[in-house]
């Protein structure tokens, strides 16, 4: 493959519903170009883009895969994303660097939710948008009902720059709008034949409207239409290509990527009509030191770490040394590669907006950026969205243990959208995702990549216990004589609710009855204690302890023996001051489209949630609440549920509060009975 310029370059992310046909589109695309010899198939597992095992299992795309194909003189860089909105992470990292974007959607199916999300995403980012209406040929399709679906549901004015020849399993071509000109298709080949007759009305009508919108693009070309002139084929050019470039105009398409009918009809449109990079970088950038994004990082068992860049500044060459500015590092650049799925082609440089692949960078991780050391330049990162969905692992083995912090640190430099912690309290190690989907796909990875493998446990709630009264002058008594010297402590305090504070400690001692030298041993064996309170071993806060009397020997008296008679009296103090169970509360920012609003509340309500606050915003409402962790653990997968994948949320922690009677009551025994069976 040769190196070219940036206005013979289009970057494209092909984005669905999963299910839609993206990947089956990309290899009817990359076969058309002559680079593949067959078209693969998803049901077969062999196709260019879902090369990874797990989207092979799933017969569905997991990772962004770029596919590079050369047609009509200008290189194509594909960006494959998935449909699933587990692993919209993947999605968020493509929309940083694709110019322009095709909306894939199933004729039979119409809108789908990711669809209305992406497309929700790419007009918030103004991102030039394709359509492409797939699997005419199955039954059911129809391309003017999924047409009139669109245009209820989706922003921007979505116009057919084609329609079909024939329906169901009689499609068998299209009508290019813009030239007037019909393809009949068979064995993936296309004929120019005469536009039927029976469509030529219908084509003349979407024509007339496809050039209504394109006037809509510059306003020279918008005065001569509206004076009732008519438009050159130059200007309607023109003006659909500004209305494009702009976001005002989302031009449509159709085919069957199985049957590769229409997929060489698309690429022509994205030679012609999709912005190159510099619609959207200054010319002059070329001229500047290089500056790349590294946009996705992926740990590949053979080549090792495979980084993804977009050129931003300059020009990328090999056998250099760059400098990272987000880390403060030095990257040694040896090979250059464009890929096509797994397969990785050298290039010796990359032009202004190209996209390409490094291996083996040491350091730099997804979102960073790639410059000289004196040219100052820091790009703007990537705004992945946040994981929501907790589980708790842990290790079969013992060698599985000892590989494993290693192992989910390579998949953290994977994946943005993956969290990893171990939770101090209840002493397990929590792995955080974006659903089920993704998190099981990670404990598959652990195991085929690194061969570490784990198990999902119960989650267990951080709970507390504290106190709701008071209790005075209690005792702790340590006295034991076993030959020589013996051990004598003795304590008496109080112990009181602290609401604002986790643990004060205070001393009250008169005429040195503690003598001053074992105090700090006191204090130390009661924050040794809270460690582990009395209903069910949960740790204690809230609560002070005031050291008031005590008594000592002056043999047998140690720090130790203090210690145990500190920690004697807490445990009667907290059985005296009527102890409690508490539970983590969270805040709860909740976004859903108006017409799930009672369904969230209602559902809240079954999770012991308090409704605290709502806000409009669009078409949406933010709801905020507050609600006990323990019900919201599995909140991601409950959302997803009754929004249909529409809602997102976000949480964090707010305060801790009393646990009701009957919870306690079960928490406790359960915790009793586990102790037992220790």
């Amino acid at each position: 493959m040769k190196v070219f310029p940036s206005t013979h370059i289009r970057n494209i992310g092909l984005v669905s519903h999963q299910g839609a046909g993206k990947t089956s589109l990309i290899e009817a695309m990359i076969f058309n170009t002559g680079a593949v010899n067959r078209l693969g198939k998803v049901d077969e597992g062999n196709t260019v883009a879902d090369y990874n095992p797990e989207e092979i299992k799933r017969k569905s795309t997991v990772n962004t895969a770029l596919v590079a194909c050369l047609w009509k003189d200008c290189k194509l860089n594909v960006l494959d994303l998935p449909g699933f909105s587990d692993f919209f992470g993947e999605v968020s990292s493509a929309l940083r660097v694709a110019d322009s974007l095709v909306m894939v959607l199933d004729a039979v199916a119409g809108v789908e939710v990711s669809t209305e999300i992406i497309w929700e995403l790419a007009d918030e980012q103004n991102i030039p948008m394709f359509a492409f209406f797939n699997k005419m040929d199955r039954e059911n399709a129809d391309f003017f009902k999924s047409l009139e679906d669109m245009q209820a549901k989706l922003s921007r004015q979505i116009v057919p720059i084609q329609i079909p020849i024939g329906k169901e399993a009689g499609f068998n071509g299209v009508i290019d709008l813009i030239n007037m000109k019909a393809y009949r298709y068979e064995n993936g080949k296309a004929t120019e034949i005469p536009i039927p007759n029976e469509l030529k009305d219908d084509a003349e009508t979407y024509r007339e409207a496809m050039i209504e919108a394109a006037a809509e693009g510059e306003d020279d070309i918008t005065l001569k239409y509206l004076e009732g002139e008519q438009l050159t084929q130059e200007e309607i050019i023109t003006g659909l290509k500004a209305c494009i470039r702009n976001g005002k105009m989302v031009p449509v398409l159709c085919g069957s990527a199985y049957k590769n009918i229409g997929a060489d009809q698309l690429m022509n449109v994205l030679v012609d009509y999709a912005p190159d990079p510099l619609a959207f970088l200054d010319k002059e950038l070329a001229n500047k030191p290089v500056a790349a994004l590294v946009f996705k990082t992926m740990a590949d068992a053979y080549v090792g770490k495979i980084s993804m860049f977009k050129v931003f500044q300059g020009k990328l060459k090999g056998d250099t040394t760059l400098f990272n500015p987000s880390k403060g590092i030095d990257e040694k650049i040896t090979q250059l590669n464009t890929l096509q799925g797994k397969t990785q082609a050298p290039l010796p440089e990359f032009n202004l907006g190209d996209i390409g692949a490094l291996n083996k960078l040491s350091q730099t991780s997804t979102g960073d950026t790639l410059t000289t050391k004196d040219s100052g330049v820091v790009l703007e990162g990537i705004d992945f969205p946040h994981p929501t969905l907790t589980i708790s692992i842990a290790p079969k083995s013992k060698n599985d243990e000892d590989k494993l912090g290693n192992a989910i640190n390579r998949l953290l430099e994977e994946d943005p959208t993956l969290r990893y912690e171990k939770n101090v309290e209840t002493k397990q190690s929590l792995l955080t995702g974006m659903g089920e989907a993704h998190l099981n796909i990670i404990i598959d990875r652990l195991q085929r990549k690194f061969g570490v493998d784990v198990e999902q446990i119960e989650l267990k709630v951080p709970y507390r216990e504290t106190i709701r009264g008071s209790a005075k002058k209690v005792e702790g008594k340590h006295k034991k004589q076993s030959g020589g010297h013996g051990q004598y402590g003795h304590v008496f305090f109080d112990i009181d609710p602290e609401p604002e504070n986790n643990f004060i400690f205070e001393e009250k001692i008169f005429g040195g009855s503690v003598p001053k030298q074992y105090i700090p041993a006191v204090e130390k064996g009661i924050r040794e204690s809270l460690s582990e309170g009395i209903l069910a071993g949960f740790p204690v806060s809230n609560i002070k302890i005031t050291l008031v009397d005590g008594s000592y020997h002056d043999v047998d008296s140690s720090e130790m023996a203090f210690k145990i008679a500190a920690n004697l009296a807490f445990k009667k103090a907290c059985e005296q001051a009527k102890p409690i169970l508490l539970e983590p509360i969270m805040d709860v920012e909740i976004i859903v489209p108006d017409q799930f609003m009672g369904d969230i509340m209602g559902d809240m309500n079954t999770k012991r949630g308090r409704i605290m606050g709502m806000e409009k915003q669009g078409k949406t409402q933010l709801i905020r609440a507050q609600a006990p962790l323990t019900e919201m653990y599995r909140y991601a997968i409950d959302l997803k549920s009754i929004t249909q994948g529409r809602g997102k949320f976000s949480m964090k922690f707010a305060r801790y509060d009393e646990v009701p009677a009957m919870i306690a009551d079960k928490i406790v025994a359960a915790a009793k009975a586990a102790k037992e069976k220790e």
